[in-house]
């Protein structure tokens, strides 16, 4: 028969394990939307001035981001409407808007509309190119750790800085009021679209405040470099004659050097 301290023992044993065990699922369930890596922000006194500012400004940065990510994932704060905040994210994409401008410029009626097309296509492309040039080149890590889905699979970039949609929606916000819309109704909700896909970012957790402001900043500009740079329809109607013709010209000089050798 076992004493009464031994039982004493076993119960408390019981009952520490028990704990142990709710502590640990505890910590699950708060890890499963641990959605910010950790960064090391510690700060010497040694350091430069510079540095301390830099990572005060980065803590400062996390912070925020992290309060913000109120969808990151369904045990959020704000998880119940995350399917729609990703719905608005995926209509800042780059694939619908590229596919959405190639149909357009492709079945236009007259030479304005896809003038104006054209443009918004050759943006697209050039937006494309600069931000995965940056990001290749700053390397940094998104914040957000989603669980393996099959649109964040084939969708969510590696990198997080600039925010390729912020890019885009400041880039075709500017180019819609511009070029296409005309009504204060259609206005504010060109510029509401814009907001909101910038700060779904922000909300799934996918990037950093810093990342989506400078973003805002980048596809402002870009829209300032495209306006210097419209391409009319008359220009790359000549571009392309002037191409073709250097191709004649070229074939043209290779027969004619073929039958000399002959």
């Amino acid at each position: 028969m076992s004493s009464p301290t031994s039982r004493r023992n076993s119960s408390r044993g019981s009952v520490c394990g028990y704990r142990a065990s709710s502590e640990c699922h505890a910590r699950r369930r708060g890890s499963s939307c641990s959605y910010f890596s950790p960064e090391d922000f510690s700060v010497s006194l040694n350091q430069p001035i510079f540095t301390i500012t830099l990572k005060f400004l980065l803590a400062i940065d996390l912070w925020l981001s992290k309060r913000l990510g109120v969808c990151a994932c369904e045990e959020a704060p704000w998880g119940g409407i995350r399917p729609l905040v990703r719905l608005v994210e995926f209509s800042g994409h780059v694939i619908p808007w590229l596919i959405g401008t190639v149909y357009t410029l492709l079945r236009g009626e007259s030479v304005e509309e896809q003038e104006i097309m054209l443009n918004l296509t050759l943006a697209l492309l050039l937006d494309l190119l600069l931000v995965r040039l940056l990001k290749t080149l700053v390397r940094r890590r998104r914040p957000a750790q989603n669980r393996s889905e099959i649109l964040s699979t084939f969708f969510v970039e590696r990198y997080s800085f600039p925010s390729g949609h912020a890019t885009r929606a400041a880039i075709c916000a500017r180019f819609l009021l511009a070029q296409l819309v005309d009504t204060a109704s259609m206005r504010v909700l060109v510029l509401g679209w814009a907001t909101l896909v910038s700060l779904s970012q922000l909300l799934l957790a996918r990037q950093y405040v810093t990342d989506v402001g400078f973003g805002l900043v980048m596809g402002y500009c870009q829209y300032s470099m495209m306006e210097r740079l419209w391409v009319t329809w008359d220009c790359l109607q000549d571009l392309l004659l002037i191409g073709l013709r250097e191709r004649l010209n070229r074939a043209y000089s290779g027969l004619r050097m073929a039958d000399w050798k002959h």
